[in-house]
């Protein structure tokens, strides 16, 4: 059930989960992204150019992350404004031939702000992978009922 604004309190949690990630996942976004850059894929490439190894596009990240405040909203239409920055790559091994996820993206939402007159609330968004923040002020604005 979507939130009501008179329901929301500044601080408030709204969820949180744990997004796995595994290279075949990267392959998938790459082929409905377009991105084929092969740092996302290719883990001899990635390391060639002194990356870590392979890591996960940005863009996957972010739209990871956000689908928090879709479901929490119930209505992706209700998500108007959504901002981010990128700190540090998603690093994802190679677990080819496991069930085991080559990453692991942790989000979790507050209620950041409420504007009265727009009815809108921000959703503040904590990422990390691996122990570390790989997306800053990551918010999303949400028009409320």
């Amino acid at each position: 059930m979507s939130p009501t604004f008179e329901e929301l309190t500044v601080g408030q949690d709204i969820g949180t989960r744990s997004i796995e990630v595994t290279r075949q996942d990267l392959v998938k976004y790459a082929g409905a992204s377009g991105d084929f850059n092969p740092i996302h894929w290719n883990e001899a490439f990635a390391t060639s150019v002194e990356l870590p190894g392979v890591i996960a596009h940005g863009m996957f990240t972010m739209g990871a992350a956000v689908q928090l405040v879709s479901d929490w909203a119930g209505d992706p239409a209700a998500v108007v404004d959504y901002q981010t920055r990128f700190t540090k790559p998603v690093l994802v091994t190679d677990t080819t031939g496991t069930d085991e996820a080559g990453a692991v993206i942790d989000v979790t939402g507050v209620v950041g702000a409420l504007d009265g007159d727009a009815r809108t609330a921000r959703i503040d968004l904590t990422v990390v992978a691996a122990g570390l923040k790989v997306l800053m002020k990551s918010q999303a604005v949400v028009k409320v009922s």
